[in-house]
């Protein structure tokens, strides 16, 4: 098969098109003849040699494909009924850059009706993630009013930034977020939040403001660094401020007073390397809950433009320009 390794850790063009054998499937697992990749920021930091495979995982980047089942063990664990010859997208720990991939059966969903493969293979990394952080981890909610509690998304543009506007906007949630200029605060407006540019305003004044200085119930944060302190303020009490990423630096200052005195609750995680059990327990979630979404066109995968796998140099490229608004596709 085709497939995109890196060679060495570096630049872009450290990217290189190669032959591989075909991944075999073991206790568990499926084939996945690929149609299409989602390139995601964990794949440039894997290239980059800062983000390396869990144990066992292929060497190859790439972390949700969409394609057909070939082969494997559709055992009883099946809660799908998947079978050879369906349409799936799957969750990787790796692998993914490939005309064939390996994936745990329970990491599999059918791609939902209406969708193409493409667009399916836009779905796994975001919205898992986003599930798990801003509605598992975060909880995001009702208040003690049993009014719908308001998110606000640090990165609104990004391929999570736009799966977490929507899911949280088609679930009757007030959504606000941040992006760096007009027409990414434009696609933000269009998704269903009220948009930020923080190269202009200070993000915690405007939503202070626009809540009448009750704040946020709940703040998905791929920043971090300096950020943290003014979000720590605008949060409501009982507030939640998770992490998914440290794009402005790991290590922050914080009022830990103010923290106890609001009753706040600052976590985060990362997935790649979660077992297999807790993204099935995902997986079903995403089925019930957001599959329908998807089907009834409520909300929808955002791709900004796809490349021919070959070119994957050019959408890590992209992908490091911020340029984008939504997910950045490879086709095989």
């Amino acid at each position: 098969m085709q497939a995109i390794e890196i060679t060495q850790p570096g630049a872009a063009d450290v990217l290189r098109l190669t032959s591989r054998p075909i991944p075999r499937p073991g206790p568990g697992e499926v084939l996945i003849k690929v149609a299409a990749s989602g390139v995601n920021r964990p794949d440039v930091f894997q290239r980059l040699g800062s983000y390396a495979p869990p144990p066992g995982a292929s060497d190859l980047p790439g972390l949700e494909v969409a394609g057909v089942l070939v082969e494997g063990d559709f055992g009883d664990e099946n809660p799908f009924a998947l079978k050879q010859g369906d349409e799936v997208c799957a969750l990787l720990a790796g692998g993914g850059y490939a005309e064939y991939a390996v994936a745990p059966l329970l990491q599999c969903l059918p791609v939902p009706k209406s969708l193409t493969l493409l667009e399916a293979a836009a779905l796994p990394e975001n919205y898992f993630t986003v599930w798990s952080n801003v509605f598992d981890r975060g909880r995001l909610g009702t208040t003690a009013e049993g009014t719908p509690e308001s998110l606000l998304v640090q990165g609104g543009s990004s391929g999570i930034g736009v799966t977490a506007i929507q899911l949280a906007h088609a679930l009757g949630h007030p959504v606000f977020a941040t992006a760096g200029n007009a027409d990414k605060c434009a696609a933000c407006e269009k998704l269903g939040a009220h948009a930020i540019n923080y190269r202009e305003q200070d993000f915690a004044d405007v939503v202070k403001k626009l809540t009448g200085g009750r704040g946020v119930d709940v703040i998905l944060d791929m920043v971090a660094g300096n950020y943290v302190s003014r979000e720590l303020e605008l949060l409501t009490d009982d507030g939640r401020l998770v992490f998914i990423a440290t794009l402005g630096g790991k290590l922050v200052e914080i009022d830990a007073a103010l923290i106890m005195r609001r009753r706040l609750t600052l976590t985060g995680s990362t997935l790649r390397a979660r077992s297999v059990p807790f993204k099935a327990a995902l997986a079903r979630q995403l089925h019930a809950h957001v599959w329908p979404l998807l089907e009834s066109g409520k909300v929808k995968p955002i791709i900004y433009k796809l490349f021919p796998a070959g070119d994957a140099a050019k959408a890590h490229a992209l992908m490091e320009s911020s340029e984008h608004i939504g997910k950045i596709m490879l086709e095989w």
